[in-house]
């Protein structure tokens, strides 16, 4: 896949495409409707699949002391467009000048002229331009106008109700990731490089893998059961594991992070890209009456996380 970000002169290779157009927070089921819908197009006439977004989110734009609410980073977001086979990531940069674009100079100059894409594809929910004033119907006429097919694709509804980020955010927010999961169609990750840590993990037996997660929507602070890819590396594979995410109450710690112990592994990771994989919640983050009875809880985590992922 080819991450386009420069879009005031584009390669001619990269014009042409067939382009689901939206922030794509999670790449949710939702969001699989509206690529999937772009890839039918995209093979009917031979163009290559494309997929523009936006970053940063216009929401952290427009509201960047805003609590995160981020269900992926640009990495992670990138991670998953390419493992459904997204050949052209138009990563448009969010700024005043974009934000300040009428719905007309945005058909025009963004998707027409910038990047000549052949045909677009949105949810009925979307709106573009300045304030928001383009409707997804405004989109098809402006089309029309320019040049370019534009596709509505249908909302998509489980049994549960609609999928939506803000229903992905609540279920992990009550600890609830197979219902995340359920809705995003894959299981929700933590997306990013290994950073050192002060490695207690290691001075009690269990070294961990630590990685930010500012930015990031927290799930509910605790222990799960995770499936673990390592991107890349020497060590690049899958592997399972235990991760606490959250702050370290026995050690008072204050920036949240996410911290995973692998299975049956050995290894240095320091620099590596992972990919952290919520299967289930175990248990909320607690301070224990010492080190040892912290060091007794962790091999129990460990013992019920190995139980849960041999059935998943």
């Amino acid at each position: 896949m080819q991450i386009i970000r420069d879009i005031l002169y584009v390669e001619p290779e990269h014009r042409g495409a067939v382009a689901a157009i939206g922030n794509f927070d999670g790449v949710h089921l939702g969001h699989r409707s509206v690529i999937d819908h772009a890839r039918s197009i995209a093979d009917q006439i031979g163009a290559p699949l494309g997929v523009m977004t936006f970053e940063p989110h216009p929401r952290q734009f427009f509201a960047p002391e805003s609590p995160a609410f981020r269900l992926m980073n640009a990495e992670g977001r990138a991670n998953r467009l390419r493992r459904l086979g997204v050949q052209k990531l138009y990563e448009v940069p969010f700024n005043a000048a974009l934000a300040g674009l009428s719905p007309d100079d945005f058909a025009r100059i963004v998707i027409s002229e910038r990047l000549g894409l052949r045909h677009v594809v949105i949810g009925g929910d979307f709106y573009f331009g300045k304030g928001r004033a383009g409707s997804a119907q405004d989109l098809v006429a402006l089309g029309v106008k320019y040049g370019f097919g534009v596709t509505i694709a249908p909302m998509v509804e489980l049994p549960g109700g609609e999928v939506s980020s803000t229903a992905i955010r609540t279920a992990l927010s009550e600890g609830r990731p197979r219902d995340a999961a359920a809705m995003l169609g894959h299981w929700h990750r933590i997306d990013g490089v290994v950073v050192r840590g002060d490695q207690r993990g290691r001075e009690l037996g269990f070294p961990t893998a630590n990685m930010s997660i500012a930015g990031l929507h927290p799930p509910r602070f605790g222990i799960y059961a995770v499936k673990v890819d390592v991107l890349s590396g020497q060590h690049k594979g899958s592997y399972d594991g235990a991760a606490s995410v959250g702050v370290r109450p026995m050690f008072d710690g204050d920036v949240p992070n996410c911290e995973t112990f692998f299975f049956d592994f050995s290894g240095d990771l320091y620099g590596a890209h992972l990919s952290v994989g919520l299967v289930e919640y175990l248990r909320p983050e607690l301070r224990f009456d010492g080190l040892q009875a912290l060091i007794d809880q962790m091999g129990r985590d460990c013992d019920q996380a190995r139980e849960i992922l041999a059935h998943v």
